[in-house]
């Protein structure tokens, strides 16, 4: 009963999860520089005319941009496609027709939220824009969720192994040697799927152009603290571990590690939570990777390895104290001998 309980709980709060953070998304804080482009205008003119833009893009209510100014048009193309800030906003001081710098390929719901509050504000401004997507989606990535969905494969791979090896051989290991052939055997797997989930999104399917070598890295550090994390919660927790890896990287993890809506246009809790999670972590890396030329060490990586070595002690801790338990018998029976 504990247990159909436990999972009554726990499908309640996979809708809850998914409905809350996806019922109605808007933005908030999205970044956006603000430069005006050379013209007959002074330079105390354009400046002027930036800080109000910023003042008004600030003042807007729901906060919905984090504007501020910078020095140059160059700098806001240069940032924005280094994936630095969201957007960036050029402004014409001589006329009404500004330019409006995106990239999709950060995400498409943050490009059609910079698009809609820009659209109001310059409204209001008699202004006009077009748009320039700095960063555009490869052709084979509908909608920018291939990152997304590749990420969600090795979280999956991930505990699903872990809990697999629980059912077949017990939550927790028996001896530390067991424990340690059970994560030792997550290292191959890990590798496998990695490397295999980079080939299947690039050179098989053609989703986008991107370095397998740095993809393959990230999905086998995902993969590993995936399983370790869940080898550590079941060898605590028994087979409520497996209940307990489900909330943290599904439940919680996929509504908020920014796939169909990013961070910005979540509610603060999944906002919050989203890039602490190797769900959220994986999928940044994979997008700075794929669309902004990075080599994928950023600090999300030390959440991975915090996941990692957290699970890999758990399971450890958990197998010394299951062999104390059992040697205090054996003791007893020498003294009484």
């Amino acid at each position: 009963m504990a247990l159909v309980l436990a999972t009554l709980l726990l499908a309640c709060g996979f809708i809850y999860s998914y409905i809350g953070a996806f019922h109605d998304p808007s933005p908030h804080a999205i970044t956006m520089q603000v430069a005006a482009k050379q013209s007959q205008a002074s330079s105390q003119e354009r400046t002027q005319l930036v800080d109000q833009t910023v003042g008004r893009l600030e003042s807007l209510e729901g906060h919905p941009i984090d504007a501020s100014a910078a020095a140059s048009p160059a700098d806001v193309r240069r940032d924005v496609t280094n994936g630095s800030v969201s957007s960036g906003l050029i402004l014409d001081p001589d006329g009404k027709k500004d330019v409006l710098y995106v990239a999709s390929g950060g995400g498409t719901s943050v490009t059609s939220a910079v698009e809609q509050v820009v659209d109001g504000a310059s409204q209001s401004q008699k202004r006009s824009y077009t748009v320039q997507d700095v960063v555009p989606l490869a052709e084979g990535d509908a909608k920018g969720l291939t990152g997304f969905y590749l990420a969600v494969g090795w979280v999956v791979g991930g505990y699903l192994v872990a809990s697999l090896l629980a059912v077949a051989e017990g939550s927790r290991p028996v001896t530390r040697r067991h424990a340690l052939v059970r994560l030792g055997l997550f290292v191959p797997y890990s590798i496998a799927l990695g490397f295999g989930g980079a080939a299947i999104a690039g050179p098989l399917l053609d989703a986008w152009e991107a370095p397998l070598l740095p993809l393959g890295l990230v999905g086998t550090a995902t993969v590993l603290c995936v399983a370790a994390a869940s080898a550590g919660l079941q060898a605590m927790l028994g087979t409520f571990g497996i209940g307990a890896a489900v909330l943290l990287f599904v439940v919680l993890g996929n509504p908020s590690a920014g796939g169909p809506y990013q961070a910005d246009l979540l509610p603060t809790f999944w906002s919050n939570i989203g890039p602490f999670i190797p769900t959220g972590a994986a999928t940044v890396l994979i997008r700075d990777i794929v669309y902004f030329d990075s080599d994928g060490t950023g600090w999300q990586l030390a959440v991975l390895a915090a996941y990692l070595v957290v699970g890999a002690v758990m399971t450890a801790a958990m197998t010394r104290s299951y062999e104390g338990h059992h040697a205090a018998p054996e003791q007893d029976q020498n003294v009484q001998a």
